[in-house]
C-alpha cells in the first residue's frame, strides 16, 4: 500500500487503460510535488466475455489484490469494480482521470484531448479507420462514463506523433477525392515513439539531434524515421497492417493479391480481413505460431523462414526510412521482440553492416543499452518503451483541476 510519506508527497492520480479484444490492462500514477509520475500499481482484468480475472501488483511487482469471477459479467460492472478498487487503495485521496490509448485520430485529433460528448461523435465516425481497435475503446469510455459522470477521461492517440510527416509522405497514388475522405498514410505506436525520442536525449544527444530510426518489434510491429526527435516517416500507413511482417500480420502486400482472393478465391472481404490480421505474419508464414520465442525454440524449416522474412523485412524498410531521413546516426530497438530477443537484433544488425553498424556480441547477449561496438558508424541502443507513462503524462497535463469525487 502507499505509505504515510508517499502521501504527502504527492498531489494526483491517475490511471491508464488499454484495452483489448478479451481483456484490459492498466496502471495508476502519482504525481510527485515535482511533477514526477510514479506508477503505484499496475495489473489487468483478463477474460473479458468469459470468466474474468482481476489482478493487481505494486512497482515491487508484491501482488494487492486477486478477484475472479465465475461467470461473464457486464463492461461496466468490471471497470465499476476497478475504479472502486482504485480508490479503497488510494483512500483517502481520489483518482483525478482516466487516460485511454486511441489507435487512430484521423486528421481530425493530432494531439491528446479531454473526453467530451463532442469529441466522442467524431471519435465514432472514425471505426472505419481502426475497425478492430477503436470500437473496443469507446465502448470503455462509455462504460466509465455511464457508471462515473464525473470522471475526466483522456484520450491520447497512436497516429498523433506523425503529424510532422510531410504531405509528399503521407500521401497514396490515388484519386483526389479518396484523399480527401482520408485515405492516406497516418502511422502508428506513435505514444512508444514519442516516449523514445524524449529518453533518447539523455543516453545520447547526437541520435536525438540528428538521424534514428527506432524499431517498436513486437506482436504488432512498425519503425519509424525521426530527425531532430520528429517524425519524418513509419512503415505503417493507412492501417496497421501496413510495413513490417507481425505477429498474425501481413505488413506491406501488392493489392493486387486482395483482388485476386476477392475474384478468384471468392473470399469474402470478412474473410481477408480476418486473414490478414489475425491469420497471417509470423502465424501465417511458419505455420506454428506469432511468438518469437516459439520460433526460435522449433527446428521447423518454417520457423526459420517466418524469422528470416521478419528481419529481411526490418531491414529492407531501414533502407526506406534511411531514405526518408537523409542518413543514418542512430537505430533503436523496442518493445517486447525489440527488447528482449538478442538473435533477432543479431540477424538485423548483421544485414545493415553496409550503413557502418557493427554489433558488440557480448553486449547484445547482455542486453545492454548500448549494443554496437566502439568503431561502429551508427549507434545502436536497446530502449525499454513505456506508452502507459507516455498516457499518464498527457493525461496529468489536461487535466490539471479535474478531481473525481465518487
Amino acid at each position: 500500500m502507499i505509505s504515510s510519506n508517499s502521501r504527502n508527497t504527492t498531489s494526483r492520480y491517475f490511471a491508464v487503460i488499454n484495452a483489448g479484444s478479451s481483456s484490459f490492462k492498466f496502471s495508476l500514477f502519482a504525481e510527485m510535488h515535482d511533477d514526477r509520475l510514479e506508477r503505484r500499481a499496475y495489473g489487468e482484468i483478463e477474460g473479458v466475455g468469459a470468466k474474468p480475472h482481476f489482478s493487481a501488483r505494486d512497482s515491487d511487482k508484491r501482488m494487492l489484490g486477486e478477484h475472479q469471477w465465475n461467470e461473464n459479467v457486464s463492461l461496466e460492472d468490471l471497470l465499476g469494480f476497478l475504479i472502486e478498487w482504485i480508490e479503497k487503495y488510494l483512500h483517502p485521496h481520489h483518482l483525478n482521470a482516466v487516460g485511454h490509448r486511441m489507435v487512430h485520430g484521423g486528421g481530425v485529433y493530432t494531439e491528446p484531448v479531454m473526453v467530451t460528448p463532442s469529441v466522442m461523435e467524431d471519435l465514432r465516425k472514425l471505426v472505419p479507420l481502426a475497425p478492430l481497435h477503436q470500437p473496443r475503446v469507446l465502448a470503455f469510455i462509455d462504460a466509465l462514463s455511464h457508471r462515473y459522470p464525473g470522471l475526466c477521461q483522456v484520450v491520447c492517440f497512436d497516429t498523433s506523433f506523425h503529424k510532422t510527416n510531410s504531405r509528399i509522405s503521407q500521401l497514396y497514388g490515388l484519386p483526389q477525392e479518396l484523399t480527401a475522405k482520408g485515405l492516406w498514410r497516418y502511422g502508428f505506436h506513435g505514444l512508444s515513439y514519442e516516449y523514445i525520442a524524449q529518453e533518447l536525449p539523455l543516453i545520447d544527444e547526437k541520435a536525438s539531434a540528428g538521424r534514428t530510426i527506432i524499431a517498436h518489434l513486437g506482436n504488432g510491429a512498425s519503425m519509424c524515421g525521426l530527425v531532430g526527435g520528429k517524425s519524418v516517416a513509419s512503415t505503417m500507413g493507412f492501417s496497421a497492417l501496413d510495413g513490417l511482417v507481425m505477429g498474425t500480420r501481413c505488413g506491406t502486400f501488392d493489392p493486387g493479391v486482395m483482388l485476386y482472393l476477392l475474384q478468384h478465391e471468392k473470399m469474402t472481404p470478412t474473410e481477408i480481413e480476418t486473414m490478414l490480421y489475425q491469420q497471417s505474419g509470423l502465424l501465417g508464414v511458419s505455420g506454428i505460431s506469432s511468438d518469437v520465442r516459439d520460433l526460435l525454440a522449433s527446428d521447423a524449416p518454417a520457423a526459420k523462414t517466418a524469422l528470416d522474412l521478419f528481419a529481411y523485412r526490418v531491414v529492407r524498410e531501414t533502407g526506406s526510412l534511411v531514405a526518408a531521413c537523409g542518413g543514418l546516426d542512430a537505430f533503436v530497438f523496442t518493445a517486447g521482440i525489440g527488447e528482449h530477443s538478442p538473435e533477432v537484433r543479431a540477424a538485423v544488425c548483421e544485414q545493415l553492416e553496409w550503413l557502418g553498424v557493427r554489433l558488440d556480441v557480448k553486449a547484445n547477449q547482455m542486453g545492454r543499452i548500448r549494443i554496437s561496438s566502439s568503431d561502429s558508424r551508427v549507434s545502436v541502443w536497446i530502449l525499454p518503451t513505456y506508452e502507459e507513462l507516455m498516457i499518464a503524462r498527457h493525461g496529468a497535463r489536461i487535466s490539471k483541476g479535474c478531481e473525481f469525487i465518487p
